[in-house]
């Protein structure tokens, strides 16, 4: 009996061996992931020209101390280390070599701006580090086959250029139309999506094209070029400063032009107030988030998650800027590819996980959905018109799809 006893226990510590040597084969790690660590790297301007997008990366970092106070995922901590370029591509290069090669980041997470992650994206791809959700609609972050390891996220700006096109040919198709673009690959993607979809009418319709450099002090020369024009629509591709110069301006100079502006200036709080919300009705955009500013969606589930989060983990942020809304969001983007990584934390498997979603997010436009595959790097795809009533955005339309 006593023989017999301890063959069991010999075969059960067999048995147990075998079960842990199984799980230790199936834990897999790169650099930036330990058994209690996962480093996240970003790169958002906390100062110049765009300092405003720096609450962004404020968000990020409060949604990821959430999951930290949360236990964590998988019992790991996440270390996130967010670096200022302020909004200059030789500054983004110099931070994203210290997350890698210093701070031995796991992943790089929506770094902002076009030309920012321009500067990066062959480094990020040699290096094989994934370059997740980035911060800009650059179409060539969805070419899965030129540059694997990096991923957009918001609709692509040539989509988005085109979609404000498809609305002025639906609504004023007679339209003389003048555009204001920032200089760099942003300003450009966006211009090219509205003459691509203008197509054989750009030249009748287009009476103005204004460039300017993110440098700029102020837009107003521009401005009274485009009024000068004739034109009685104003499409403004410009970033969040320079917006709410423009629509201000605009005001002062008692031109009314139907006026649209881009995704990433449509921020009531942080673009539209500033401007003046008188000046700002009938502004139209689109997006693909909820504005918090609007009171439809202030008793839902979704939006109580949002404020509640809010006040635990940024009380110093201001619930109603979308930029807050979108760190959130893609805070739960980052962490649904993480949870689906399991313990296999290497940055191939990171890459496989993130081509691999199909799910909605509280804070997404009802009706949008989050969806890649190994051929599909954009991740969201439709956008809703809106238009600013003068407290908040009431949508125009269906939603579009510009690709």
């Amino acid at each position: 009996m006593h023989e017999a006893k301890r063959k069991l226990v010999v075969a059960a510590a067999i048995a147990f061996g075998g079960l842990a040597s199984s799980a230790q084969a199936q834990t897999a790690y790169d650099t930036g992931a330990t058994d209690t660590e996962i480093k996240i790297g970003n790169i958002v301007p906390y100062s110049g020209p765009v300092s405003m997008l720096g609450t962004y990366g404020r968000a990020l970092a409060a949604y990821f101390d959430k999951i930290n106070a949360e236990g964590g995922i998988n019992g790991r901590k996440i270390k996130y280390i967010s670096l200022d370029d302020g909004y200059n591509p030789a500054k983004t290069v110099e931070a994203a070599r210290r997350l890698v090669e210093q701070d031995e980041v796991l992943m790089l997470v929506s770094p902002v701006g076009t030309a920012q992650n321009a500067a990066i994206g062959a480094y990020m791809n040699s290096r094989k580090v994934p370059h997740l959700f980035v911060g800009t609609g650059a179409p060539r972050w969805g070419d899965y086959k030129k540059t694997p390891w990096s991923m957009g996220w918001n609709p692509s700006l040539l989509a988005e250029g085109r979609i404000y096109a498809q609305h002025v040919l639906q609504t004023r198709p007679g339209a003389k139309v003048a555009i204001l673009f920032q200089n760099d690959d942003y300003g450009r993607d966006l211009l090219r999506g509205v003459t691509q979809a203008f197509g054989e009418k750009a030249g009748a319709m287009i009476v103005a094209q204004q460039a300017y450099e993110a440098t700029d002090p102020t837009v107003d020369s521009q401005l009274a070029t485009a009024k000068s024009s004739g034109a009685d629509v104003f499409i403004d591709l410009s970033t969040p400063k320079f917006t709410a110069m423009a629509i201000r301006r605009i005001a002062e100079l008692g031109w009314k032009p139907v006026h649209y502006i881009s995704y990433s200036s449509h921020s009531v709080a942080s673009v539209l107030a500033p401007a003046g919300l008188d000046n700002a009705v009938g502004v139209i955009s689109s997006t693909y988030l909820r504005d918090p500013t609007d009171p439809r969606w202030k008793d839902t589930p979704e939006f109580a998650g949002y404020t509640a989060f809010m006040k635990t983990y940024y009380p110093g942020g201001n619930v109603d800027d979308f930029l807050n809304a979108g760190g959130y969001t893609i805070g739960q983007a980052v962490e649904q590819v993480l949870r689906q990584a399991g313990d296999n934390l290497t940055r191939a498997n990171i890459m496989k996980q993130a081509a691999n979603l199909d799910m909605t997010l509280p804070m997404l436009y009802p009706g949008v959905r989050v969806k890649t595959a190994a051929d599909d790097y954009y991740p969201i795809k439709q956008m809703q018109p809106i238009r600013f009533n003068g407290r908040t955005y009431e949508p125009i339309g269906g939603m579009l799809k510009g690709q």
